[in-house]
């Protein structure tokens, strides 16, 4: 029963923050103001900029910043064991993470929907700008070409899940087209429901109707399936934001909170049952084979407690679709607490869930700290994205099973809703890509790059360079993966030194909010990537030895200018 103590009071926390510490921010630290013309309303042009109700706009940023992260992430920092996962996870998403996303849409409300790219060049300075862009377009080239090989490898694995997916982007066409033509006034609770149901109507279909796709022209699997989904994502990212990418955000928004209640319910069925108990270690600060605890837990767990990719969203897509203010309390603040209560369900499936059952690689049934001790004997045996998402399918069905969901629909609910979360990641990813490239191209005076098929297209086709620079399985960003994590997190820090300049200009200590964040992020996030320096070097892997270094110099020099700027922000009061 100590797992229905922790759900109800990581839960109750949850809440609480968001009535008390998410209210505070709104009204004394960033006074939300209704009557301020939001970019939706300014820049109306039904492409990027639209006024959008707050529930269906929670729903594709909450969809976006997800994706895999507050899956995987918990997979793999559950090795140094479960408490300081969990910790981790419920402190830094209240203080620190949905600081970070609520501060970032809120400064691109305020600055015409420009990403937090862009408004670097505002509050400190134009040298900088150019810094962050190429810190932003690394992360999002990698993101684009890894959540590509991540969805291809789950309909790889999961040939349930393929026809579901799929299915999503008919449905989304269909609700948005009715939501839209109707008007607001549009029975939104109707529209969606039906949606809902029809959507998890393919998901049982799917069961009966697998789709596993051969080699095609000497092109893997994976390959061709990145290679398809790189053209939806240019499709997705070129048609208006209401046509595709925010309905189906929506709906799949409802699909987790399904998912989340049925694994809260299989969590209640299984400790009632009495075999659901926590098998992983409470605390490991060795793990064989690991990087230490300090300061790698709190790269690994990014989604969940603080993640730079979110920095993006809010002010990529979500700040050109809140129609006022005040909603972005709920969007911003709301989406990431949402997110780590995401994360901690995942905790709880692969520190208990997976003791339930485990089938090994030759067939054994294993249960209990042997199933738990199986998979993650080293950090090398639970190494890799196939093995971090076998962990949650596992745990998360065995847990819905005591709920009389059979073992293969429970795996098939769980492959599903993997791959869709990636999908609503990938399109989301491509489309901030494009404004990113277009933004950059504008301020350099290059117009070939400026209009949205032209960006586009730059960004799926870099992505796709990256993708297939190894081979034809589209793997070749796992080659840049294992940094991915440490810039992620650099980009946090650098997202919280944005707002902590916008508010010391406010004038006041509530630039101390956002400060101490700040700061325990650089630290953690510099000291990670000077110890993978290292390694690197040692290596000889000169590849990521190289992109590291130049990664580590840009960050000492965008820091120090923002520093200066810090202290001289004092001048430059409500500027």
């Amino acid at each position: 029963m100590e797992i229905l103590f922790l759900i109800i009071i990581t839960f109750a926390g949850y809440i609480i923050a968001y009535r008390t510490y998410g209210r505070f921010l709104a009204k004394k630290v960033f006074k939300l103001n209704n009557q301020a013309l939001v970019p939706s309303r300014e820049f109306t042009d039904g492409m990027d900029f639209v006024p959008t109700r707050k529930g269906i706009i929670f729903g594709h940023h909450y969809t976006s910043i997800a994706g895999t992260g507050p899956i995987v992430g918990p997979a793999i920092g559950i090795i140094w064991g479960w408490i300081p996962a969990l910790v981790w996870v419920f402190v830094g998403s209240i203080v620190m993470g949905a600081v970070h996303d609520f501060g970032a849409l809120v400064i691109s409300l305020r600055n015409q929907g420009k990403s937090i790219s862009e408004i670097t060049a505002k509050y400190i300075g134009p040298r900088v700008r150019y810094i962050f862009f190429l810190i932003v377009f690394f992360e999002l080239l990698i993101v684009i070409a890894i959540f590509g090989l991540v969805i291809a490898l789950i309909f790889d694995k999961f040939p349930d899940a393929v026809f579901p997916v799929w299915m999503q982007i008919p449905i989304a066409l269909i609700l948005g087209r009715v939501i839209y033509k109707r008007g607001r006034g549009g029975n939104v609770n109707i529209s969606t429901a039906v949606a809902v149901i029809a959507m998890y109507a393919t998901v049982i279909l799917g069961h009966f109707i697998p789709f596993k796709l051969g080699a095609m022209a000497g092109i893997p699997a994976t390959g061709t399936w990145t290679i398809l989904l790189l053209i939806y994502a240019f499709i997705a990212s070129t048609l208006p934001v209401t046509t595709l990418l925010q309905p189906r955000d929506y709906i799949n928004a409802w699909q987790i909170f399904i998912a989340m209640g049925l694994l809260v319910l299989g969590i209640i069925g299984a400790s009632v049952m009495g075999n659901l108990n926590i098998v992983a270690p409470a605390f490991q600060a060795r793990p064989e084979g690991a990087p230490p605890i300090w300061p790698f837990l709190f790269i690994t767990i990014a989604c969940g407690a603080i993640s730079g990719f979110h920095s993006l969203v809010s002010s990529g897509t979500s700040s050109k679709q809140v129609e006022k203010e005040s909603d972005a309390l709920f969007v911003g603040y709301g989406s990431m607490l949402m997110e780590s209560a995401l994360a901690v369900l995942v905790i709880i499936a692969v520190s208990a869930g997976i003791g339930i059952a485990y089938r090994t690689l030759d067939g054994e049934l294993l249960s209990g700290v042997a199933a738990w001790k199986t998979h993650y004997a080293s950090w090398q045996a639970s190494s890799g994205l196939g093995s971090k998402i076998d962990a949650v399918v596992t745990g998360a069905a065995n847990m819905m099973e005591s709920i009389k969901i059979p073992i293969e629909f429970g795996i098939i609910i769980m492959g599903v809703f993997i791959a869709s979360f990636a999908g609503t990641t990938l399109d989301t990813a491509t489309r901030i890509q494009r404004y990113v490239v277009t933004e950059l191209s504008s301020d350099i005076k290059f117009k070939g790059l400026t209009n949205k098929y032209g960006a586009t297209a730059f960004a799926v086709i870099t992505a796709a360079a990256l993708a297939f620079a190894t081979g034809a399985d589209g793997s070749g960003a796992l080659k840049l993966w294992p940094m991915f994590g440490a810039v992620n997190q650099l980009l946090a820090a650098l997202g919280l030194l944005v707002l902590t300049i916008y508010l010391k200009r406010k004038g006041g200590l509530k630039f101390l909010l956002s400060a101490f964040p700040c700061v325990f992020m650089i630290i953690m996030t510099l000291w990670s990537t000077f110890l993978n320096e290292m390694n690197y070097f040692a290596r000889s892997n000169w590849l990521l030895t190289i992109i590291n270094g130049i990664i580590i110099l840009l960050a000492l020099w965008m820091v120090v200018e923002s520093v200066i700027m810090l202290f001289a922000s004092g001048r430059k009061k409500n500027s």
